[in-house]
């Protein structure tokens, strides 16, 4: 008899993923099975793939697996999704830490009949000068950067994920250039790409995802952006800020310092099935 495990669907304004509860074998999938299991037409569809290993400092482990089968460090779409997965089976809790490739990071669960129907997580420093940065002009952080081909300065900002950050840059940028800038030069790692305007309220953001291509949302993206329109003048610290993407609206504060950073947002379940084992090798 073959081999099935079951999978759960998840998506954070459309930023979707399966979801692998293996805390008990402890065992991480392989690119093949990442890339099987995001494929939209052969599997189950996804943006990536997180797999919940145990932690010895935290409730789980999150490795996320981007579609093309590389990881990434975090991804705050997909930890809003771990969050309601874990608290969703233990009614009375509402919070609770996960750790992933950028630390330990807490989560705060609001509930509608019983249900964790919108997460917040704390997501730390939004960093300007990290390994996987480049530098800017005479060595210093990288910000407000002329960058080749486009009309648009570029901030690259470390969520423990490398972005780069494109302020007044229009959504069709991230179509157009995104598969270009996300191996720009300076970025050891990849990087996300982010087009960046001003609404009403606060932000309209655009995402290009590193190993993903064009997502609906992406929260450390969203948090990117908030924190290179801080440090422009764009928006005000320590209030959140709407951030509106094709998904939908996260809300998103930083802190003066940039060394706080907290994002809000929804989080659904699609749903639940048995998987094949061809999808799972």
């Amino acid at each position: 008899m073959s081999r099935t495990e079951r999978g759960f669907k998840y998506e954070g304004l459309g930023n979707d993923f399966v979801v692998l509860d293996r805390r008990v074998s402890g065992l991480d999938i392989s690119p093949s099975a990442s890339r099987s299991l995001c494929d939209r037409r052969r599997g189950v569809g996804a943006d990536g793939v997180l797999v919940l290993l145990p932690s010895r400092s935290a409730g789980a482990r999150m490795v996320v697996h981007n579609a093309d089968g590389s990881i990434a460090e975090m991804c705050g779409n997909g930890l809003r999704c771990v969050a309601k997965h874990l608290l969703d089976r233990e009614p009375g809790k509402d919070a609770l830490e996960v750790e992933t490739g950028a630390g330990v990071l807490p989560a705060r669960a609001r509930r509608a009949g019983g249900e964790v129907v919108e997460v917040e997580i704390e997501l730390g420093p939004a960093r300007l000068d990290a390994p996987h940065l480049p530098r800017g002009t005479g060595g210093g952080p990288f910000v407000a950067a002329a960058i080749p081909g486009v009309d648009w300065p570029g901030t690259a900002v470390s969520m423990g994920n490398p972005h780069l950050v494109l302020l007044g840059a229009p959504p069709e940028v991230v179509r157009e250039h995104g598969p270009r800038l996300e191996h720009l030069p300076g970025f050891p790692d990849r990087t996300n790409v982010e087009a960046v305007s001003r609404a009403a309220e606060g932000l309209r953001v655009s995402v290009w995802e590193r190993g993903s291509g064009l997502t609906d949302a992406c929260g450390t993206g969203a948090v990117a952006s908030v924190a290179a329109a801080l440090v422009a003048g764009w928006v005000p610290p320590d209030v959140f800020v709407p951030v509106e993407l094709p998904g939908g609206r996260l809300t998103v504060r930083v802190s003066a310092d940039l060394q706080r950073t907290t994002l809000r947002g929804p989080a659904r379940f699609v749903f639940a099935a048995e998987l094949p084992e061809a999808l799972l090798d």
